[in-house]
């Protein structure tokens, strides 16, 4: 996992920073929604390129923000920059959403308090 993180760590950051930008924009925004949101960017990207014509994305005023961002830099960056792929850009939010899950331990906005200072 330490050589996925290596490879795709600028991609992970891409994430991250906007996530950030969102829990500074949009106080309502927890960790609980966060991983709401990104479980629906995964299905939002997934259907850009074709796939997961059978899911429902479902967002509120709370999580748009996220799935919005998480898909432009999916279609910025997926078959373009570093060659990544669908399957591992997906991967990339999972490990994000898993981060989040992790750091929700600490708070509501216990992700936001991690990331805020790294990112």
């Amino acid at each position: 996992m330490a050589e996925f993180i290596d490879r795709y760590l600028d991609v992970l950051q891409n994430i991250e920073f906007g996530l950030k930008e969102e829990y500074e924009n949009n106080k309502n925004l927890n960790d609980v929604k966060l991983i709401f949101a990104l479980e629906n960017a995964i299905i939002a990207i997934k259907k850009e390129f074709g796939y997961a014509r059978n899911d429902k994305i479902v967002e509120d005023n709370d999580t748009n923000g996220v799935i919005y961002h998480c898909v432009q830099v999916g279609l910025e960056r997926i078959n373009n920059i570093k060659d990544i792929s669908l399957k591992d850009y997906v991967k990339c939010i999972e490990r994000v959403k898993k981060s989040v899950m992790r750091h929700s331990q600490s708070g509501r906005r216990g992700y936001y308090d991690f990331i805020k200072n790294y990112v």
